[in-house]
């Protein structure tokens, strides 16, 4: 099953993004599959807040780990609702989630 997400890039376009819930792709990898400008350096570990995103409306995510804790707190350009991508994994709870892509590093 695929869920609806939509992300804003840098740019202020809207994206309309269908994301797989069966492929254990995160939103890091689905941002890159549609060629969005996402880094992912670190590769989904948590580690360089490449794919930071901010949340725009209330879909229950999953917890922040203390490894994204740590990062964001080294980030640039953090939010109250700033996310890793990486983090947050695609499941049918996101169905409807809309994010806007942090300013680049």
């Amino acid at each position: 099953m695929d869920v609806l997400i939509k992300i804003k890039d840098r740019e202020g376009v809207v994206h309309e993004l269908q994301a797989p819930t069966d492929m254990a792709m995160n939103i890091m990898e689905l941002c890159k599959a549609y060629e969005l400008p996402v880094e992912g350096t670190c590769g989904g570990m948590a580690m360089c807040a490449s794919c930071q995103c901010y949340v725009l409306n209330d879909v229950p995510l999953p917890e922040k780990g203390d490894d994204e804790e740590a990062m964001l707190s080294e980030a640039f350009y953090v939010k109250s609702n700033s996310r890793l991508g990486c983090q947050i994994p695609i499941t049918e709870e996101l169905e409807g989630l809309e994010l806007e892509l942090a300013p680049e590093n």
